[in-house]
Formats: C-alpha cells, sequence, structure tokens
C-alpha cells in the first residue's frame, strides 16, 4: 500500500509506493501555477527522499490534465495592481522588488528556491521522472526539464512562455533546455515562446516518451518502479558522470568514470547481476 508523506499543504501531494516517491502539483484549477506553499512544500520533500533509503526513485506529475503553468499568472497581474501578493520570478517566497533591499531579498529567496527544487532534481543521487499530463510552461517547464527523464500524454504541449509575459526565464531552464537541445533551438524556443507538441517534443530529446493520455499514469509508474528496483548505486554514479561530462575535460570525465566503475564492481549489487547472469534468471537488486 502507498504511505502518504505529510506536505503540509494541499498544493503538493506526495507518496511511497513500491520504493518510488510520487510527487503530484496539485492546484488544478490554476493549471498546478506555483505557490509559495507548493514551493515550501516541495523543497522539503526533495530533501527528505533524497536520503530515504525506502526510496529508490522520483516521480514529479501534475494533477488535473496538467503538469506545471510555472509562475501565477494572475498573481503576478494582483500584484501589478497593488494588492500586495508576491509576484517575484515563477512564484517563490521573496517579496516583490521595489527598493533596492527588497530586490536583494526577492533575488536571495528565489535562489534558494531554485536550488532547493529545480536543481535538487537535477543533483539528486536517484533517477527522477517527470509524467507531464498536459502543458508544461514557464518554470513548470523548467520543473521537468529537470528531471532525469520525460513521458508526456499525446496531448501535452511544451512552452517557455516567459516572452509573453515579460520575463527572461527562471529554475534552470535555459540551461537544462540548452544542454538538450543546443543553445539556438534554446533561444528560438524561448525568444518566441511557441507550443511545442508531443511528439515534436519527442523528436527535438525534450521528451524521451509520448504515450496515450490513458496510458501515461500507469506507463510512468511502471517505469518508475522499474527505476526504483534498479541497481541504485550504479544510478547514483551514471547520473553523477552524465551531469559532469559536459562539464569537464576529456581526460577528466573518464577518470570519474573509471573511479565510478571500479567502486561499483564491489557492491553486492554487481555480485548478483553477475550471479544471475551466469544461472539465466533476472538480477534482484538491493541497493548496496
Amino acid at each position: 500500500m502507498p504511505a502518504a508523506i505529510d506536505t503540509g499543504t494541499e498544493d503538493l501531494l506526495a507518496e511511497v509506493d513500491e520504493g518510488v516517491a510520487v510527487l503530484t502539483l496539485n492546484r488544478p484549477d490554476r493549471r498546478n501555477a506555483f505557490s509559495g506553499a507548493m514551493l515550501r512544500a516541495l523543497a522539503e520533500v526533495l530533501s527528505r527522499v533524497e536520503t530515504d533509503s525506502a526510496v529508490g526513485a522520483l516521480l514529479l506529475t501534475g494533477a488535473g490534465g496538467a503538469f506545471s503553468a510555472g509562475g501565477d499568472v494572475k498573481g503576478f497581474a494582483a500584484q501589478a495592481a497593488g494588492d500586495g501578493q508576491n509576484a517575484s520570478g515563477s512564484g517563490g517566497s521573496g517579496a516583490a522588488p521595489g527598493v533596492l533591499a527588497g530586490y536583494d531579498q526577492a533575488v536571495h529567496a528565489q535562489r534558494l528556491d531554485q536550488r532547493r527544487t529545480s536543481g535538487k532534481l537535477y543533483e539528486m543521487p536517484k533517477p527522477t521522472l517527470a509524467a507531464l499530463p498536459g502543458p508544461a510552461a514557464g518554470a513548470g517547464l523548467a520543473l521537468a526539464l529537470a528531471c532525469d527523464l520525460r513521458m508526456a500524454a499525446s496531448t501535452a504541449f511544451l512552452t517557455t512562455a516567459f516572452a509573453n509575459v515579460g520575463f527572461s526565464g527562471d529554475y534552470g531552464g535555459t540551461w537544462f533546455m540548452s544542454r538538450l537541445v543546443g543553445e539556438a533551438k534554446t533561444k528560438e524556443l524561448y525568444f518566441l515562446s511557441e507550443r511545442v507538441g508531443a511528439e515534436e517534443a519527442a523528436r527535438l530529446g525534450l521528451v524521451n516518451w509520448v504515450v496515450a493520455p490513458d496510458e501515461l499514469e500507469t506507463r510512468s509508474r511502471e517505469l518508475a518502479r522499474r527505476l526504483a528496483a534498479g541497481p541504485t548505486v550504479a544510478y547514483r554514479y551514471m547520473k553523477e558522470n552524465i551531469n559532469r561530462a559536459s562539464l569537464a575535460e576529456l581526460g577528466d570525465s573518464m577518470d570519474l568514470e573509471v573511479t565510478h566503475h571500479i567502486r561499483c564492481s564491489y557492491t553486492e549489487d554487481h555480485r548478483e547481476a553477475s550471479r544471475a547472469f551466469v544461472e539465466k534468471r533476472p538480477p534482484v537488486f538491493h541497493g548496496r
């Protein structure tokens, strides 16, 4: 039976199911646009599951047929009208810029939000999968791109959206997208903010799989459970190798690979996999 995680807010639902931490962005009336409560809860839950030995993989999705619209544009408009609501970036917890001190506070607060959410998804030493039932826009798209893998319903679409509201982009989206599709395509998608359908997103490499909408939940959970049951020590080192590869010289990257590869040869998982190969059976991994 899934074990619920108390997030302290209805804006984020979380549970652990067969080794998978399933996190659901839950503001369907706003297409799961960010709120301060959602981001704080997301940061706390990510920190918790990162070191939870019962969690082997993470699945991030959205409620009500959308992944996430990112920043709450209605909240931005309300703040601009002077009612005092927060409009920093994509809905973080910082104060809206006004005087210089307010600006500095907003920048620092959103830096923390970003590192604890999209930054944590990218760096977490466990496989992360985003399941997109519908639109992923702005900072919501950035969260999806921060995950290791993405599965989208055929009806989903992606859009940077920032240019449409006069923002330059946040939550690491420009960095994540540039690594996936290159600088020129990233500039096109950010400058023009056009919608990219699921099939085109797969062709570009922005998503890994496109499935029928009624199959998304089942297929994404199956994949997440497969990852959770895999050789988690090896996955951790694979992820670090890949994340650091583009930032390192070839020799440094190869040195890191061999260090991690030899380390994996000492694991129980490697010995179990070797025995299973000889015995012609599937291996049973234990993450050690």
